[in-house]
């Protein structure tokens, strides 16, 4: 279980993140949405040990993470940034390779079962056939999948992913979100993952944390968060809200003209 515990971040003197509190279960999802510049990010790399946090503390299965050695952290969570730049001359098993770092003996050698861990996580991010080419070589959206299939072949119980769906098209979005669905529910992963597209929130989160000016607003099913007063208060964008015709889950349609 992950458990943000009054969390407060500063850049300097301007504070970012405002006494955050939030739990994320074994085997949930939970989106993270709001506005631009809200803190989602902030909030994820705070968790991640990126940026140091000033209040608050953050357990993993009860574990003070600020407490943790970078590898030991790095054995429990992993992370799918927004955008990153990888070396260009690193080839896509290289990088997928990294993943197993925290894992490697003490003269840094991968094992047959890191290979094969690397190569499974590449089949299931759907990018194997890219495996010898080079990073500067594929798209942003196949980088985007080889960062993911990184953090499968980490295998750790807690997954941070920041707005992954970035640069793919939305059959690539489904096939990702599926996958980190199919994954938290075999076994039994955390998984923290900031969105912007609210409809793919409600479809493939358990619980959505929404994100205002740095406070967390309000935390629940989409049920409970995706209203129109909610969501009309939190964009300032009326906003019509159906129900799935398939899955019962909230659908947004803007109110275009309102």
């Amino acid at each position: 279980m992950l458990k943000i515990d009054r969390l407060s971040v500063f850049y300097g003197e301007r504070q970012i993140l405002h006494d955050i509190q939030l739990e994320v279960h074994s085997g949930e999802i939970v989106a993270l949405i709001g506005p631009n510049g809200a803190g989602k990010s902030t909030l994820i790399r705070s968790v991640s040990g990126v940026i140091p946090i000033r209040d608050g503390r953050i357990f993993v299965d009860e574990k003070n993470v600020t407490a943790l050695s970078t590898m030991e952290r790095a054995r429990h969570i992993s992370v799918v940034p927004q955008a990153v730049s990888m070396p260009p001359a690193f080839t896509v098993w290289e990088t997928v390779l990294l993943g197993r770092t925290p894992y490697l003996n003490f003269l840094g050698q991968t094992s047959a079962k890191d290979e094969a861990m690397a190569r499974q996580a590449l089949e299931q991010a759907d990018v194997l056939h890219l495996i010898e080419k080079r990073m500067d070589e594929i798209s942003g959206g196949e980088q985007q999948r080889v960062l993911l299939a990184r953090t499968l072949a980490q295998d750790t119980p807690i997954l941070l992913m920041d707005e992954p769906t970035t640069h793919l098209d939305l059959s690539h979005q489904i096939d990702l979100l599926k996958l980190i669905t199919k994954h938290a529910r075999e076994k039994n992963l955390t998984v923290l993952i900031a969105l912007h597209d609210l409809n793919l929130a409600a479809m493939f989160a358990d619980r959505i944390a929404i994100v205002q000016n740095g406070l967390l607003c309000v935390a629940g099913t989409p049920q409970e968060t995706l209203t129109s007063e909610i969501i009309h208060s939190v964009y300032q964008v009326p906003v019509h809200i159906l129900s799935h015709p398939q899955t019962g889950a909230p659908l947004i349609i803007p109110g275009i003209g309102e």
